[in-house]
């Protein structure tokens, strides 16, 4: 795993191959930071990361001066690595929750700046992730809602969404709640 820009960037990271997550690719996610950072300023956000996986996406918020990350994500062996990777960088600005992320989604009570999704594509439900996190508390005006799906999935008839954006076989669905006024 490589963090590709910002304070940490170019630190690579070993990962177990008993780690079972799809990590974003580094091209997409290069990419997709690069769009994230033409909407949005990362420095000083409140970030969260549904399914962290490796935590690649939670550690680029960080490198990119998030004030704070939370990282969601159920295995014990993905956390122990984003654990790991946390205490090397030597950054105390993540909190890792080992809790089921719907159920997060379901129960949240704080908004984020930006929320990242990059569930399993094969589990089920996956089609209504993106719902739960528009109709939950996790966003307020001005937060950008991002979810990382294969080409089988059109979110794009959904409320606030904002573009819709392809790398390879990674896309993602970009949602910016916008002032009401």
């Amino acid at each position: 795993m490589r963090i590709i820009r910002g304070k940490y960037g170019r630190r690579r990271f070993s990962v177990p191959t008993n780690i079972t997550a799809r990590p974003t690719t580094d091209f997409a996610r290069e990419n997709i930071f690069n769009v994230i950072e033409n909407i949005i300023d990362i420095e000083d956000s409140r970030c969260l990361d549904l399914f962290a996986g490796t935590g690649a996406v939670s550690f680029e918020f960080l490198s990119r001066g998030a004030s704070s990350v939370t990282a969601v994500e159920k295995s014990a062996i993905q956390g122990r690595f984003i654990e790991k990777v946390a205490r090397e960088l030597g950054d105390t600005n993540l909190r890792l929750l080992r809790t089921d992320a719907l159920r997060f989604i379901k129960d949240a009570t704080a908004p984020y700046d930006i929320v990242f999704a990059d569930p399993p594509y094969d589990m089920d439900g996956f089609g209504d992730i993106p719902g739960a996190v528009l109709g939950s508390n996790l966003l307020k005006e001005g937060s950008l809602f991002i979810m990382e799906h294969s080409k089988a999935y059109d979110f794009s008839t959904l409320p606030h969404f904002y573009q819709h954006r392809a790398y390879g076989s990674v896309n993602f669905s970009l949602f910016l709640i916008e002032s009401q006024e």
